[in-house]
């Protein structure tokens, strides 16, 4: 692994007492740490001053490309503080390879995975201090990418910078590990086959705002999309990929069809059922499909996963013609079971089989 050469500038720091009251109840994107990440690329110098500054504004061009034709792309991981008072992320090289594939549908560079991992090493240990310890709570971490190159003409950039902020959070839902309703978006779409459904960046999420509201209305906290060339089969929802488990045990997941983002999460949970000894079908999964399963008895649970969440079962499926309810039977059994042992296994309880742990700060002596 490559070591670069990061700057750092301190940040005056927060009384220590102001800080444990904010890190007491963080919520969920709301608090950011005291320091940030940035490296500029540009097409004749690659990736260069790697730096550590204090969080701030960053400087910003009227004319930067990012804010005319939207090239962005991000990431979204957390660092975790265990018991023994290491400090630990979850694959981040995962999340550095998906990045690049991002990076590469919206023609921006691809950035080293190993600058990367560094780059959210350096942040992390700057603001260990940060990392909350409660229960479900964790330090988010959002690197990303934007094209800062001034001009206006449509070109992929020739400059661009990559940075990583902090956030301590506490659950992504405010009321904890409860089943969500969900909203069948039946004429407002996130993606299309040949588009940016498969990549990371903001375009997808703001396509995704309207139906959320829509959803909202509805009494849903969720979205779910499906594919616009069936209106029938299961893409992901608005942030999150999903699965339906069977009565037999066997998990169903939509296949990824360049529509759907290819969660780490999701990548996780289907080696753990595996593990298991559970059948994993990644296929066309419809919602037709769903409702029959649920009606005769077949498919039992559902549930929707992803970094800022991990697991959160499905309790309804709701859309202006029909409503499918698992009633008092969520949260199922294999939901709430493999959400357990991920998140076990990220916090220090369960034994990490698969090397996936990365440590940032080792155990306290």
């Amino acid at each position: 692994m490559t070591a670069y050469s990061f700057t750092h500038t301190p940040a005056t720091p927060m009384p220590a007492e102001q800080r444990e009251a904010l890190l007491a109840d963080p919520g969920f994107g709301d608090i950011f740490t005291e320091h940030m990440v940035s490296i500029t690329w540009t097409r004749e110098a690659g990736w260069h001053d790697a730096e550590v500054l204090p969080y701030g504004p960053i400087p910003m061009d009227p004319a930067s490309s990012v804010l005319h034709y939207g090239q962005e792309i991000f990431e979204g991981l957390k660092a975790y503080r265990r018991a023994d008072g290491s400090i630990v992320t979850f694959r981040p090289e995962a999340n550095a390879r998906r990045l690049n594939q991002s990076a590469t549908r919206l023609a921006l560079p691809e950035i080293p995975e190993d600058l990367f991992v560094q780059a959210v090493h350096e942040l992390v240990t700057a603001d260990r201090d940060w990392v909350p310890s409660g229960f479900d709570q964790s330090l988010y971490l959002r690197p990303f990418m934007i094209a800062d190159e001034s001009f206006l003409g449509v070109r992929a950039a020739q400059r661009a910078r990559f940075m990583v902020i902090a956030s301590p959070a506490g659950p992504y839902f405010s009321g904890g590990v409860k089943p969500v309703s969900i909203w069948l978006s039946q004429t407002l779409a996130r993606a299309g086959h040949g588009g940016t459904g498969a990549a990371k960046c903001g375009g997808n999420y703001a396509a995704s705002l309207a139906p959320q509201n829509e959803a909202a209305e509805n009494g849903c906290q969720q979205v779910l999309f499906t594919d616009t060339a069936t209106e029938d089969t299961i893409d992901e929802l608005g942030g999150m990929n999903m699965f339906l488990v069977r009565a037999d045990g066997t998990l169903l997941t939509p296949k990824l069809n360049g529509n759907i983002l290819d969660g780490i999460t999701r990548r996780s949970l289907i080696q753990l059922a595996k593990d298991r000894g559970h059948s994993v079908e990644e296929r066309a999964v419809t919602v037709s499909e769903w409702r029959a399963g649920v009606a005769d008895g077949s498919i039992i649970e559902a549930f929707a996963c992803g970094t800022a969440a991990v697991i959160t079962p499905i309790g309804q499926l709701k859309s202006t013609d029909f409503t499918i309810d698992f009633g008092d039977k969520a949260p199922g059994e294999l939901t709430m079971s493999l959400r357990e042992e991920l998140t076990g296994i990220q916090t220090g309880a369960r034994e990490d089989r698969h090397n996936w742990l990365d440590v940032i700060v080792a155990a306290e002596a």
